[in-house]
């Protein structure tokens, strides 16, 4: 059914209204700006998944320019912050579009099964790319890294794909899903928003770091990934 009285003109509030929320950076920049870009989306009359498929160029565009230019920044050949800095805005444009993909559908009425389709089949595609560009650095930084590590956190990573959309519909559910502000702060170690920038930034920093980086997140979704399943079966079992 549609959210939009006959005859009436969709702002920006009605957009940022019909967000999925997310943890706390998303739901202050993305989510605002993917009001926005929906906002100018539904002026220029584009369906959903034109959002969607711009998405997909700037965040595999992103991705692709990390990888090409490591190995000769890993050399010292070349230096990283024009890059980084492409790629921090690229990724951060790319998840608000992300964002504004769903606000369109949802408050313009614009929902079908194929657009979602597509809106998870690029996901899986930009998240692909993402691991691409951060293990190409990390090996390009640490060549004895083994190969088990690399498959390791791209394995995990795509936990992150997986429970975001375990979240909709009737499979819903959240280990946290306390708004304590403490609670919070801690989950915005798995924002997107947040990651997408703190990679960028170690690679003006530190681009030797990418390897912790890769650890870390190997790690953390490791035990995100166990936790979910032993919370997910007591809930099971429970029923």
């Amino acid at each position: 059914m549609s959210s939009q009285a006959p005859g009436r003109t969709l702002r920006y509030q009605d957009f940022l209204g019909n967000n999925r929320g997310g943890n706390l950076y998303t739901q202050v920049v993305n989510q605002r700006i993917g009001a926005v870009l929906a906002l100018v989306a539904y002026r220029l009359g584009w369906a959903p998944t034109v959002l969607t498929l711009i998405n997909l160029l700037f965040s595999v565009g992103a991705a692709a320019l990390v990888v090409v230019v490591a190995p000769s920044a890993a050399a010292g050949d070349t230096p990283w912050w024009p890059t980084a800095v492409a790629a921090a805005v690229a990724w951060q444009l790319a998840y608000s579009l992300d964002c504004a993909d769903g606000q369109l559908a949802r408050a313009a009425d614009m929902k079908s099964a194929a657009g979602a389709r597509v809106d998870i089949l690029c996901d899986v595609v930009s998240q692909t790319g993402f691991v691409a560009a951060v293990a190409t650095v990390s090996t390009a930084y640490s060549p004895e890294l083994p190969t088990w590590f690399v498959a390791g956190f791209a394995s995990l990573w795509m936990v992150n794909l997986v429970t975001s959309i375990l979240q909709t519909g009737e499979l819903g559910g959240s280990i946290v899903s306390s708004r304590n502000p403490v609670f919070e702060v801690i989950k915005l170690i798995r924002d997107t928003g947040v990651i997408v920038l703190v990679m960028p930034l170690i690679l003006v920093v530190a681009p030797q770091w990418m390897v912790w980086f890769t650890g870390f997140f190997t790690v953390t979704n490791g035990l995100f990934l166990l936790a979910s399943i032993a919370f997910t079966a007591r809930t099971a079992l429970r029923g």
